[in-house]
């Protein structure tokens, strides 16, 4: 048999091999280190014997598949780990994810730092006992046996849910007995580099009405050098962590009372959000959109017509009851039938197109409690929404004028070399999910494959991500933990404008239907937000910053200077406060460093003759005593210019 590798080359064989037996043919330092192997594109175990002609790809855990089930094995480590120690435990799933892996387990308690400490030295132990990693494969009927002897109901109802006649694999290893598809490595002991990260509730197949399970996540390398740079990136992650950070500079709380996913943003946070806004209104107002304001809420006649009624009604709130034949309204998840509607208000004609209506909206969507997060998931949020209205012969203009004013956003935040795009395609598959209309499913992604390639942008293609009424472009960005969320989207929309019955006179005095951009600017305020809280670690650029100076009178005697200061800059449109209690000025300036102010001003006797400050920045440190007069121009020109300086002194160095 002919084995063609990677690289092109062939190995030829004439008995059955192992995956890991060609390894070690082609090199013994690739098979140390190999974890698995992909066989015709699919991923398996390096136990796998092939017997026929294929090509292969011997996987390491620089691969990301490798790193996968290198990492699944930990899980199933772990997983062993708990059940030696809690043997009522029940197990649940335990896949491996970016950067790591967690399990599931039914618990009667949550487990505590302390079991994590406990549950990391048996995992030790299990290393060190050098277990083979066994996979074996059972009918339906005997693998239901086995797990139902095992008391283990989670596995139980996932092996129910697998066809009859299908042959389902577990892995062993000692005692140990997984329900998995694999791949996982040969035995325990190469997994040596790891740590168990937190533990968290999770909902079992993450839905809220199931039962709250007990999830531990964890990580692991190939080498301790490597762990220990991953943890002290986590530690820097966690400082960074909008949800931590964002409540300790007062930017935004929540409360139990008002509910999960509902923020209170704080007067800084607030003000960050409302310069956001200004910023974007302004710019989509000089590019020609023209403003709407529409109602939070809608008859679900509306929704019924663009179709969310059906394909979105479990994640909107819903307001009355229609089998009381009661008047049903909903809250608004999107704003694009409202903006559907004033287009409809009177005839239009193709003179009038492109028309590109925008709006700040606040949105309502009906998030499991179990996906909130932060500012990130939310059930109430303020999009920069958008709908342009077009002819075919406008489409690819008007995409790429979207995309450009996406891009402007992003650079002038300084948040563009931390994004990517992804073209999010319909699944032929998955009808149930999209409008049913495959012809104008492929002509639409076709036609915005050839917007994106001219535009020239480098994307990622996605199956299964799209839109249900058309395909998008997704703008991608990952957190300081690394999971990866949308943030901003373009989507192309081939049925709405016949479902609302949107037309315009074209010139050949013919109606005729108009092509729908949806798109945003900035996306979601909070979500944005959240990222910039991320970025900068609350270091916001002078522009955004919710406070941008701060003055500091040395004594009580230049109260009346230091407060003439700061009247001089509120004036100018400079955001300004004044620390006047009676403490000593080193204390001042720390607690202002800790509050993340661009500019400190520091004055006494010699500021007050002068007419001057003595200026403390993030950017340069002491900067010395600049004329007042001076310190306004510089500060304005960097706020309205949007300038993003370099901090040459992080934090704890301004201290």
């Amino acid at each position: 048999m002919k084995i063609t590798l990677k690289d092109g080359s062939v190995k030829e064989y004439e008995n059955n091999m192992s995956v890991l037996d060609i390894a070690k043919d082609i090199s013994e330092g690739l098979a140390r280190v190999a974890t698995a192997g992909e066989v015709n594109g699919e991923v398996v175990d390096l136990r796998h014997i092939i017997k026929e002609d294929v090509e292969l790809n011997i996987l390491t855990f620089n691969d990301k598949d490798g790193q996968k089930a290198f990492r699944h094995t930990a899980a199933h480590i772990l997983a062993q780990a708990v059940k030696r120690l809690y043997p009522n435990v029940k197990l649940a799933i335990g896949p491996a994810i970016e950067n790591g892996y967690y399990y599931d387990f039914e618990t009667e308690k949550p487990f505590t730092n302390e079991d994590l400490a406990a549950i990391e030295k048996e995992m030790k132990k299990i290393v060190k006992e050098n277990l083979a990693i066994e996979k074996f494969v059972l009918p339906k009927d005997e693998a239901l046996a086995l797990m139902e002897k095992m008391d283990e109901t989670y596995k139980v109802e996932l092996i129910n849910e697998l066809d009859d006649n299908e042959e389902i694999t577990f892995y062993q290893q000692g005692e140990f007995v997984d329900l998995c598809a694999g791949p996982h490595l040969l035995s325990t002991k190469t997994v040596k580099a790891f740590k168990l990260i937190s533990a968290a509730g999770a909902y079992w197949r993450g839905d809220e009405k199931n039962k709250m399970l007990s999830r531990i996540y964890g990580t692991a390398f190939t080498k301790n050098a490597e762990l220990e740079e991953y943890l002290t990136q986590l530690e820097e992650a966690k400082k960074r962590d909008h949800n931590k950070l964002g409540r300790e500079l007062e930017l935004f709380t929540t409360n139990d009372a008002v509910g999960q996913g509902l923020p209170l943003l704080m007067p800084k946070g607030a003000k960050i959000v409302q310069l956001l806004q200004r910023f974007i209104e302004d710019e989509e107002e000089r590019r020609g959109y023209v403003l709407t304001k529409t109602p939070f809420l809608a008859k679900s006649d509306l929704y019924k017509i663009s179709g969310h009624w059906n394909h979105y009604r479990d994640g909107m709130f819903v307001l009355g009851d229609e089998d009381k034949d009661e008047e049903v309204f909903a809250l608004r998840p999107m704003t694009c039938p409202f903006q559907y509607m004033i287009y409809k208000s009177k005839q239009r004609s193709y003179r009038d197109l492109p028309i590109r209506y925008s709006e700040t909206s606040p949105l309502f969507r009906n998030e499991s409690s179990g996906e909130m997060h932060g500012l990130i998931r939310l059930r109430q949020f303020t999009l920069a929404d958008g709908h342009i209205v077009c002819t075919p012969e406008q489409v690819e203009e008007e995409f790429k004028e979207a995309v450009d004013l996406i891009n402007y956003v992003m650079k002038t935040l300084g948040i563009d070399k931390d994004i990517w795009y992804r073209f999010s395609k319909w699944d032929p598959n998955n009808k149930g999910k999209y409008i049913d209309n495959a012809e104008a499913w492929e002509s639409t992604q076709v036609i915005m494959k050839k917007i994106l390639d001219d535009i020239g942008i480098d994307y990622k293609e996605a199956d299964g991500e799209a839109a249900f009424y058309g395909p998008k472009l997704d703008i991608q960005f990952k957190n300081v933990h690394g999971k990866e969320d949308t943030i901003i989207t373009v989507q192309l929309d081939f049925a709405l404008a016949e479902r609302f019955d949107m037309s315009y006179v074209d010139k050949d005095s013919e109606k005729k239907r108009p092509f729908i951009i949806h798109r945003s600017s900035i996306g979601c305020y909070e979500r944005t937000l959240a990222m910039l809280i991320e970025k900068y670690a609350g270091q916001f650029p002078t522009w955004l910053s919710p406070v941008q100076a701060k003055v500091l009178p040395l004594s009580e005697k230049y109260h009346d200077y230091a407060y003439d200061v700061m009247k001089k800059l509120r004036n100018k449109g400079i955001r300004v406060e004044i620390d006047d209690r009676a403490e000593k000025i080193g204390y001042k300036i720390r607690e202002a460093r800790l509050e993340r102010v661009p500019y400190l001003l520091v004055v006494g006797q010699k500021e007050e003759e002068e007419k001057s400050v003595s200026v403390r920045s993030r950017y340069n440190g002491d900067e010395g005593t600049v004329v007042l007069d001076k310190f306004i121009e510089d500060i304005l020109e960097e706020i309205n210019t949007k300038e993003i300086k370099e901090i040459k002194l992080d934090n704890e160095e301004q201290k």
